[in-house]
C-alpha cells in the first residue's frame, strides 16, 4: 500500500489527485477528506467498484452509500421531483454537512444497493473531494471506516482502519467538523430529519421554514381524530405509515 498523499503540499496533491482520479475510473475505492468525517469512495456507475467499497466497509447491500456530487447542478441528473423545499436547502447548506435522501432517476443503470429508488445526495464543503470529484463526475461514498467502528476524522484512523483495501489515500489533514452529516428525507411526502449531525434541526427549520413533517398533537384519550372541530375522520386515518425509504441511511452516511 502506498503511503497518503499529503495534499497539503500543492505538488504532492496534484499528485494524489492524478492517482485517485485514475483509480476510480479503473473501479478501484479511495479515501479522501471531506468536511464532516473521511470518505471512502468509488464509482457511482460501477456496480462492482460499489461492491468494493461495501466489502472494504464490512457491509451489505441493505445498507447503500451516499453520492457525494461537484455541484447543485448534478442533483437534477441524479434526483427525479426534486420539491422546491429540498432546492431551498440545498442553496442554504451546499455545499455542506447536509445529505438529502431524494427519489432517484428511474432511468439511471448504477446499483447502490438495496435504495428502494432513492438516493442519498451530498455536496461536501471541501476543497480536495470537490477537485477530486470535478475529474470524476458523482461518486458513491460512505464514512471511512469499518462497519461499526468510529468514523474517521484523519486519513490515520482511515489507513488503521481499512488498509490494503483502499487503492489512494488523501490526507487534508484533520476533518474540519469532525462529525458526520445531518440526513434529511425527502423522498415520500414532507421533510423528516433521519439523522441530525453537524447541523441542527433548528438551523435547517429556520433557514426553510415551510415543507416539513410536524407530528399530530396528541389527543386526549378516547378522542376521535378531528372530534374538537366535529370533523370526520378520514379514511385509512388508523393505518400505519410505511418506513421511510431512506431510513437504513441514517447509519451510512459519512457526512460524506
Amino acid at each position: 500500500m502506498r503511503p497518503p498523499f499529503d495534499c497539503a503540499d500543492p505538488v504532492v496533491r496534484e499528485r494524489g489527485l492524478a492517482a485517485a482520479e485514475s483509480a476510480v475510473k479503473r473501479g478501484e475505492v479511495v479515501v479522501l477528506p471531506t468536511d464532516t468525517v473521511y470518505g471512502i469512495g468509488a464509482d457511482a456507475f460501477s456496480p462492482a467498484a460499489v461492491r468494493k467499497l461495501l466489502e472494504a466497509k464490512g457491509r451489505g447491500r441493505d445498507m447503500p452509500p451516499p453520492v457525494l456530487v461537484p455541484e447543485v447542478r448534478t442533483v437534477d441528473g441524479l434526483a427525479s421531483a426534486v420539491p422546491f423545499a429540498v432546492r431551498e436547502l440545498m442553496d442554504a447548506f451546499w455545499p455542506g454537512a447536509l445529505t438529502i435522501v431524494c427519489r432517484a432517476q428511474p432511468s439511471l443503470t448504477w446499483d447502490l444497493g438495496d435504495t428502494h429508488g432513492t438516493v442519498a445526495l451530498r455536496m461536501p464543503l471541501h476543497p480536495v473531494a470537490l477537485e477530486l470529484l470535478k475529474r470524476t463526475g458523482p461518486m458513491a461514498v460512505s464514512s471511512a471506516n469499518l462497519s461499526g467502528r468510529p468514523a474517521a476524522t484523519t486519513v490515520q484512523q482511515a489507513v488503521d482502519q481499512l488498509a490494503g483495501s483502499v487503492r489512494v489515500y488523501l490526507d487534508g489533514g484533520p476533518s474540519p467538523k469532525g462529525a458526520p452529516s445531518t440526513i434529511v428525507d425527502a423522498s415520500d411526502g414532507p421533510l423528516r430529519v433521519l439523522r441530525v449531525g453537524a447541523l441542527s434541526e433548528a438551523e435547517l427549520r429556520r433557514a426553510v421554514p415551510k415543507g416539513w413533517y410536524d407530528p399530530e398533537p396528541e389527543r386526549e384519550p378516547g378522542a376521535e381524530p378531528g372530534a374538537e372541530q366535529g370533523a370526520e375522520p378520514a379514511p385509512g386515518a388508523g393505518a400505519q405509515r410505511e418506513p421511510d425509504a431512506g431510513a437504513e441511511r441514517a447509519e451510512t452516511s459519512p457526512g460524506g
